[in-house]
């Protein structure tokens, strides 16, 4: 699925003669906020007192969440999109990364409220539509979820997440059909793809087939031993092997 907090660097009007040297700044700053946060506040900092305006202020936003301030960090971007003269569509990502930054607070309320504001300036954003699909999924308003990633799946069939996503709402809708019309579809695109093999795994056991969950569980960790979606293979084949 999506990972959360994309580093995006916007396209803001600067003057001719400065523009090559303060893009350049822009991407330097971003950088350094995604990889060494500490280092990136201080150049945003030293870059707005001498007048960096509003790149300066996204790159000090993003730094704090890279310092894992995820409430400051989405108050400055909410605070960054509501004042900016740039078009929607900027201040729909702006929006956008706050509500990223919530859900990294395990807010899901204002995440929610963030993206419904990016979304109303941008109705048919499908990476927008997607998040906002797994913060309805976390508040349990699935069948809202699955119509958002519907929504998404008319113009970007192939979309693997969006139908791992669905296929988990439609499975607490019970709906295992279509669940695994879903996550079929999307193994057919990536037969490897770890959350398309972590939900079929789920259906799997939830029709008695342990034998096949466990062989798409298996998989998961075969391939990568860390991370969220690996964890949750490890502990739903610890389950299962209690249950023998």
């Amino acid at each position: 699925m999506r990972t959360l907090l994309l580093i995006i660097c916007f396209l803001w009007p600067l003057g001719s003669m400065a523009q090559e040297a303060e893009a350049l700044q822009y991407r330097h700053c971003l950088t350094q906020a995604k990889l060494k946060p500490d280092d990136g506040l201080e150049e945003a900092l030293a870059w707005a007192s001498m007048g960096g305006g509003e790149p300066a202020r996204h790159c000090m936003a993003l730094a704090r969440i890279g310092q894992k301030q995820y409430d400051d960090g989405a108050k400055r971007l909410e605070a960054l999109a509501v004042e900016s003269h740039q078009n929607k569509f900027i201040r729909a990502d702006m929006l956008s990364q706050a509500a990223q930054a919530w859900m990294l607070a395990d807010n899901w309320d204002k995440a929610d409220a963030d993206q419904r504001s990016a979304l109303s300036l941008v109705p048919d954003n499908p990476d927008i539509l997607v998040d906002h699909a797994i913060t309805l999924g976390q508040v349990h308003h699935y069948q809202e979820a699955a119509d958002e990633l519907t929504h998404v799946l008319k113009t970007q069939p192939g979309r693997i997440d969006a139908l791992v996503l669905r296929a988990s709402a439609h499975r607490y809708l019970d709906d295992r059909k279509g669940a695994l019309d879903d996550v079929e579809r999307a193994l057919m695109l990536d037969p490897t793809d770890p959350d398309g093999l972590l939900e079929r795994g789920i259906l799997r056991r939830l029709d008695n087939d342990k034998n096949g969950a466990r062989a798409d569980w298996v998989k998961i960790i075969t391939a990568t031993s860390t991370g969220a979606t690996a964890d949750a293979a490890r502990r739903n084949l610890e389950l299962l092997d209690v249950e023998h």
